[in-house]
């Protein structure tokens, strides 16, 4: 007998629910906005679809008030989070913030949707991401398909950032785009890993203090990657030992954000102390937030702890860059 909609495989609450015909419910971040004009900011967003032909996958364009029609603006993508399997970026939480980021930090920004899981588990979601930043760099020259990249982004000033598991999928990117037979033909500026999603087989002090959330920590990965469930492969676990060395990070700057309550907060700084101690030749640096738990700052933007990560964002922006095209 055919399965009906209503027959439950299984659950991961309180995100989603599976049932045996293959519908997934999502019960976290389904609110939805569409691109346009933001009367608050002023901020202008349009969306592309067709990035990845016969897939969902699209990207929202973001552009702040120009001062000009040919005004060139530092290139952020944005890779949103949602444990590889919530959100887009049309989601109510990511428009909202990436329209006050862009106002704040004057940065022409591209958010990635990638299909997520479980309907569509890892590798998916960084293939998907590593598309749309091969998208992204066939505007390099000016002569890509999006009118809006090849007219405001200015492609010596790219930046890649995300939240939680995109976080973890702007680190993987980084990675892929240090080897050179990847082909990316991009250069990356620097990438911002805020409260990233990393783990590992052998706990770290911040896990242990939760151990509800731990054990949901615990059954995230094999869920969300069954082809690789060890939670030390390097795509979840930056430093296991025996691991890729992080001297390959393609990029010349990194920012690490971290919140104190967070679970994740001592995987962060884990992952900060390895790359510093590395021989990559970047630049790094680490934040973090007192007092707040993991990613704070989506859900309220007015918060004067959610302001200074922003403020610190945008200076990560445009620190150290060559002078803007005119």
């Amino acid at each position: 007998m055919a399965a009906t909609d209503n027959e439950l495989d299984y659950e991961f609450p309180p995100y989603f629910r599976v049932y045996k015909n293959g519908r997934v419910e999502r019960l976290v971040g389904t609110e939805s906005l569409p691109a346009g004009a933001d009367p608050q900011t002023g901020v202008v967003s349009k969306d592309v679809t067709d990035i990845v032909p016969g897939t969902e996958v699209y990207v929202r364009i973001y552009l702040p008030k120009l001062s000009s029609g040919t005004q060139k603006l530092p290139l952020l993508v944005y890779i949103h989070g949602g444990g590889f399997c919530l959100f887009s970026p049309s989601s109510v939480l990511f428009h909202n913030y990436l329209n006050v980021l862009v106002a704040e930090s004057q940065v022409a920004a591209v958010s990635v949707h990638y299909r997520r899981a479980p309907e569509h588990p890892l590798p998916v979601a960084y293939e998907d991401s590593w598309a749309a930043l091969q998208w992204v760099a066939s505007h390099r020259i000016g002569d890509g398909p999006e009118a809006l990249l090849n007219q405001h982004a200015d492609f010596r000033r790219v930046f890649l950032a995300g939240d939680s598991a995109g976080g973890n999928i702007v680190h993987n990117l980084a990675m892929r785009a240090g080897n050179a037979d990847a082909g990316l033909n991009l250069e990356i500026h620097g990438i911002a890993l805020v409260d990233p999603y990393f783990w590992g087989s052998d706990p770290v002090r911040s896990e242990l203090l939760d151990p509800a959330r731990k054990a949901l920590g615990d059954h995230l990965w094999p869920m969300v990657c069954p082809s690789c469930p060890d939670y030390d492969d390097p795509k979840i676990n930056p430093v296991p030992e025996g691991g890729p060395s992080l001297s390959g990070l393609g990029c010349r700057r990194v920012l690490v954000t971290v919140s104190e309550k967070d679970m994740f907060r001592d995987r962060g700084r884990l992952y900060f102390e390895n790359l510093s101690r590395s021989e990559w030749a970047g630049t790094a640096e680490i934040h973090e937030a007192e007092g707040e738990g993991h990613c704070f700052h989506l859900h309220d933007l007015n918060h004067e702890k959610a302001k200074d990560r922003m403020r610190r964002m945008a200076d990560f922006f445009h620190r150290d860059l060559p002078p803007p095209m005119i």
